[in-house]
């Protein structure tokens, strides 16, 4: 029983590291993108338009798109690996 306990608590730590570092990639492309560094990036343009402007408005959804996507593959791994998958 305290080997299942040590393996839910290591299950639980890599789930919160993982969550800690898909947030971090959204604040980033978020807010640092898209706000702070707007002006930089306005410099560059894709299809017509500045890119600040395109990761303020696009760019930060797909992110957050993709990271959904990348969340939902690496917590199957991750239960696959501790054997608390729902298959």
């Amino acid at each position: 029983m305290d080997n299942h306990k040590q393996q839910m608590q290591k299950y639980w730590k890599r789930n919160i590291r993982t969550l800690l570092i898909l947030l971090a990639v959204w604040f980033i492309v978020s807010f640092g993108f898209g706000i702070l560094l707007v002006e930089p990036l306005n410099a560059i343009k894709i299809g017509g338009y500045k890119l600040g402007f395109w990761f303020a408005q696009q760019g930060s959804i797909f992110s957050f798109v993709i990271l959904i996507f990348v969340y939902v593959y690496r917590m199957n791994k991750l239960d696959e690996e501790f054997d608390v998958n729902e298959k």
